[in-house]
């Protein structure tokens, strides 16, 4: 599932390509999306600015509306010139926006299940953008704020805590084991058991890996365009692909610090699945 990194390199690749452009084709499968555009077309207008806030895009356009997307499990956002060849079928097509330039890119959102298009009060009263906590990939993220909106949700297992968008925005689901093993913290422990510090540990960590993720390439595809989402991601700085994450994905795997076999157990409101050394996270065999 794309995270906060992903996202904040797909916004950053799409505005290399379509900022200060101007719009000369739009579609959409989406109904509210198009009815948008037929009552204000999108089509003449220039895209001032695109942008990631956790796990959500915003593409902002002259006429003052923001498209924003949403990838979830399979979205993807890519970018191609008019003769390149697509690496997803047209039937997977949600949104696809032409502009003008050159080259003259199209940027095409291939099975993204969110997507409204939101004038400026709507934008600043949206509810998926209004409860999130501060971004963990913004210059300005506030560590106090998550903290104090973790110590809200004291009986909230630390496994929950970078999955809860309210708390902090952008983490998911590998940067949820991966964090809590770079921390030391078993996954079971209470919110209301958990230091302050060790709360800020979880945010530094979260921080400091997605920040090491988020490397931007220009807008320079010659074979095939731009794939805006890739899904690899590395925790450990090794060289080796196979060696790129330390616990997630590795259940049975021995601990690349001690050795004790990764363990593996659904856990959490969504029973999404969760990584962790029970030597390493002291008490995490609590979770058995």
């Amino acid at each position: 599932m794309p995270e906060g990194d992903t996202i904040f390199r797909a916004a950053a690749n799409l505005a290399k390509a379509l900022n200060g452009k101007t719009v000369t084709r739009f579609e959409t499968v989406y109904p509210q999306v198009a009815r948008f555009h037929d009552d204000v077309s999108l089509v003449g207008q220039k895209i001032e600015e695109v942008t990631a806030v956790g796990k959500h895009l915003l593409m902002r356009f002259s006429g003052g509306q923001t498209l924003r997307t949403h990838m979830r499990m399979n979205g993807s956002w890519h970018i191609y010139k008019p003769t390149d060849r697509w690496q997803r079928p047209r039937r997977d097509l949600r949104i696809l926006i032409a502009v003008d330039g050159e080259p003259p890119y199209l940027a095409v959102a291939f099975n993204v299940p969110v997507a409204e298009m939101l004038d400026e009060r709507a934008l600043a009263r949206a509810p998926a953008l209004s409860r999130l906590g501060p971004d963990l990939l913004g210059e300005d993220f506030d560590a106090v704020s998550a903290r104090a909106r973790a110590r809200t949700k004291p009986d909230q297992p630390a496994s929950e805590i970078l999955l809860d968008q309210a708390i902090a925005a952008g983490a998911g689901n590998v940067y949820r084991s991966e964090v809590l093993f770079l921390a030391n913290i078993d996954p079971m422990r209470a919110t209301s058991a958990l230091t302050d510090t060790e709360l800020d540990e979880l945010f530094r960590w979260a921080r400091k890996l997605m920040k090491a993720n988020v490397a931007t390439s220009g807008v320079a595809a010659e074979t095939g365009g731009i794939v805006t989402y890739t899904g690899l991601r590395r925790t450990t700085h090794r060289s080796d692909p196979s060696e790129r994450l330390w616990v997630y994905g590795r259940s049975g795997k021995p601990c690349r610090r001690c050795g004790t076999p990764i363990l593996y157990r659904k856990v959490g409101r969504d029973a999404r699945g969760l990584y962790f050394c029970p030597q390493c996270q002291s008490g995490a065999s609590s979770a058995r």
